[in-house]
């Protein structure tokens, strides 16, 4: 109220003057005056308003070169030096901030990029330059599929799976792959963080390679042996009880190690990116009845082994890795269910997706192993797996078979009354 008073204390002096000079000199000298007045200061706003406007459409917005004021402009200009002065240091400490985020990032080995909501470059480090072949200051504002144009990557940018990064061979450098991950951010924007990892690629292939080479490299000695023990098994003259239990122990370990040879080699080949799948029309109900067959000469007679078929839609897949799979599956059942126990194999419809599942009434599992059983060689209880003859990579060949089919793995158990492995396959793979 105070401001509004001082504001208008000069007018109502100037119309007090004017009142005076009415009764002194008369009317017409008294509005001559309270005009020439009123003029005087339109013309005095005005000036500082073209003032005003002029520093407006200057570039240069300091403190200084704020224009200098009287009266009533005094004020309002030194309000607005105050504003600038604020204004400047709050700039300056975000310039400060932003520059030393700029620092930070461009001394990370990681390669960033901020995309905004269409997908259009704001931002990158230099090692992002690199990996992806842009240069900021030609390329900001782009679209950055328009500049990585590799058809897995305008994929992954359109299905916005922020999940999982894309693993993906740079075409520019040969001899780069580099994992790509997605970060959403902020109002629809985007990091996109790319790794070199061409190192880690090149040991994995030389593990996969050592495992492939290796496992190959011993089938045939173990054959050649295992061909000896059976015929030294078969001899008659192999009379002694203690001769009898060694080649029947050397058989079965023999053999065992046969069966981790042929998981290593099925495992190894369902990792090479360069081993396409091979797809056809699979008829999974002609499949799964041979595979009853395979289960119950393996049972022997000591389970109850029903197949339940509530669909005759047939898939489209690699027969071959998918009898793995759902062999991998039954055979495990078999090995961890007690004599006398049940095993059902389904094949059903269910919501559009095609559902393979194996339950039985073995032994269970608890829920702390179930996030870790895909892994190779994970064991929950060692001695029981030799026992039972397993190798500890069935569900390892089924989680890849899986990812090559689009699928996923569901499993349900519990301790002491049995588990269920469910097989999901995606819509799109079901032929009616």
């Amino acid at each position: 109220m105070s401001d509004i008073w001082k504001r208008s204390s000069n007018i109502l002096l100037i119309i007090f003057i004017a009142a005076v000079l009415w009764m002194i000199f008369g009317a017409v000298k008294a509005l001559i005056f309270f005009s020439a007045v009123l003029l005087w200061m339109v013309f005095h706003h005005v000036r500082h308003l073209v003032a005003l406007e002029r520093w407006l459409q200057r570039s240069d917005h300091s403190p200084a070169s704020i224009p200098a004021g009287s009266c009533a402009w005094d004020d309002v200009f030194a309000h607005l030096s105050r504003y600038v002065r604020q204004h400047s240091q709050s700039q300056e400490l975000l310039s400060l901030a932003l520059e030393r985020m700029r620092n930070v990032t461009s001394a990370m080995p990681d390669g960033i990029v901020i995309l905004d909501e269409v997908d259009r470059i704001e931002w990158c480090n230099r090692v992002a330059e690199q990996h992806l072949g842009i240069h900021l200051s030609l390329d900001a504002g782009q679209q950055i599929t328009y500049l990585v144009r590799q058809i897995p990557f305008v994929e992954y940018l359109a299905a916005r799976q922020y999940s999982s990064p894309l693993i993906m061979k740079q075409t520019r450098l040969k001899d780069l792959i580099i994992s790509l991950q997605l970060v959403p951010y902020g109002y629809n924007q985007k990091l996109l963080i790319s790794r070199d990892i061409t190192r880690f690629e090149k040991i994995e292939t030389m593990r996969r390679d050592f495992i492939a080479n290796v496992s190959h490299e011993l089938r045939t000695p173990l054959t050649v042996i295992g061909g000896f023990l059976e015929t030294l098994s078969a001899d008659d003259n192999v009379n002694t009880g203690f001769n009898k239990r060694a080649l029947a122990l050397m058989t079965e370990q023999t053999t065992r190690m046969q069966r981790l040879i042929e998981d290593l080699l099925i495992l190894s080949r369902l990792e090479n990116e360069q081993n396409k799948i091979n797809e056809k029309i699979v008829d999974v109900v002609s499949l799964l009845h041979n595979i009853l067959q395979d289960a119950e000469s393996l049972s022997a007679g000591r389970h109850q082994i029903k197949l339940n078929i509530a669909t005759q839609d047939q898939l489209m897949g690699s027969e071959e890795e998918l009898r793995s799979a759902f062999s991998n599956l039954i055979s495990n059942a078999i090995r961890y269910t007690p004599d006398r126990g049940e095993i059902s194999i389904n094949w059903e419809k269910h919501k559009g997706q095609g559902l393979f599942y194996v339950q039985d009434s073995g032994i269970g599992i608890e829920a702390e192993h179930i996030p870790r059983l895909t892994e190779r060689f994970y064991r929950i209880d060692s001695s029981r797996s030799r026992e039972t003859g397993g190798t500890g990579l069935g569900l390892a060949i089924v989680k890849h078979v899986l990812s090559r089919h689009e699928a996923r793995l569901e499993i349900i158990s519990q301790v002491g009354k049995g588990s269920r492995f469910n097989i999901w396959f995606p819509a799109e793979r079901l032929i009616p």
